[in-house]
């Protein structure tokens, strides 16, 4: 693995007391994982500074007690008080709801299946001390976390070897979003390093917000229903517009990417065409002939590639996100993808 980089803000040994005074909620949404429930709720038992409060918020039906009953058989032992409750729709429908019960300064939007060094939340809540709201023209809005069991060298992925070949990108920092196509370019590019780096967007799997970027009116846009495409690059796409957004090289955690209750590649292929759009028009719009131009010729090669992919391969999977693009395609240009929604 490469030598840690050396970034901008260091989070060592700055306001530990102010930190130690922030109250931190936790929102998870979660589906049929009651045993990733339980190992999130000992992870959360380990932190150095415990959160003031879990919010557990579950899509499952009610006659699906799994989860609910792992949460009732270990309420009573843990650390800080665990809020349960009940609500459909996905993942962004579920954080909005979290987010409305949430009491803390900081609010951290954590995945069932993250789990967190034992120091990520004091680490992160060092940097919100030091970066108070008033007196900056953009203050500390969020941090995300490094999740360092993901990240591999661009080199390595033949698709992003063909990104710069073709220049269908203009960027290509982790953590930033080409603005001239609409494509978030991928955090796990970024090798480690330690300090802080500002991004553009931030993940919901590991990321810390502060309260008053909620209080101001944002919240995830219920557009995203169900399964989760780029709901959360859409938020804080929003978010940068008022407020800073940094990644933390120290604030380490590990993605387990559970597979319980989640991928329809057809559904996935789908939403990777019409919610990537409705996202791109939605914070950089009215878009110019060139940026939808750009657009369209990086989800034309995408298609190309799963294509070919599928005929190699002879996997059922990539055949299914091929058609997903292929419906997503033509929901973009009729409409239907964002009929009756209030921001199409």
């Amino acid at each position: 693995m490469s030598r840690p980089e050396k970034a901008s803000t260091s989070t060592s040994t700055q306001a530990p007391a102010q930190a130690q005074a922030l109250k931190i909620s936790v929102v998870t949404p979660t589906l049929r994982r009651p045993r990733e429930v339980a190992d999130l709720l000992e992870n959360l038992c380990q932190q150095t500074l415990l959160p003031m409060e879990v919010i557990l918020v579950d899509g499952a039906p009610a006659q699906e007690r799994a989860t609910e009953e792992v949460v009732a058989r270990r309420i009573a032992q843990l650390p800080f008080p665990c809020h349960y409750f009940r609500h459909p729709n996905g993942t962004s429908i579920q954080r909005n709801a979290g987010i409305e019960r949430a009491q803390g300064d900081l609010i951290t939007l954590l995945d069932d299946d993250v789990r967190l060094a034992p120091d990520f939340l004091e680490v992160v809540a060092r940097l919100f001390a030091v970066d108070a709201p008033e007196g900056d023209e953009r203050p500390l809005g969020g941090v995300v976390g490094y999740r360092g069991n993901r990240y591999f060298h661009p080199e390595s992925v033949g698709r992003w070897r063909w990104f710069r070949r073709l220049r269908l990108l203009r960027n290509f920092e982790p953590g930033r979003y080409d603005f001239e196509c609409g494509y978030p370019i991928n955090v796990f590019m970024q090798p480690p390093f330690s300090g802080t780096k500002e991004v553009d967007f931030m993940t919901t799997a590991c990321a810390v917000w502060r309260r008053q970027v909620f209080d101001a009116g944002l919240e995830f846009d219920p557009f995203f229903r169900d399964y989760g495409v780029l709901e959360d690059a859409h938020f804080s796409l929003r978010a940068a517009q008022s407020w800073k957004l940094l990644l933390c090289g120290d604030a380490h955690c590990q993605e387990l990417s559970a597979p319980g209750g989640r991928e329809n590649r057809r559904q996935v292929g789908y939403k990777c065409v019409t919610n990537y759009y409705y996202v791109f028009r939605d914070t950089q719009g009215p878009l110019s002939f060139g940026q939808r131009f750009r657009f369209w010729r990086f989800q034309c090669f995408e298609l190309l590639r799963l294509m070919a992919s599928s005929v190699r391969r002879r996997r059922l999977g990539d055949l299914k996100d091929v058609w997903g693009r292929l419906q997503g395609f033509w929901a973009v240009a009729s409409g239907a993808a964002y009929r009756g929604n209030v921001k199409p």
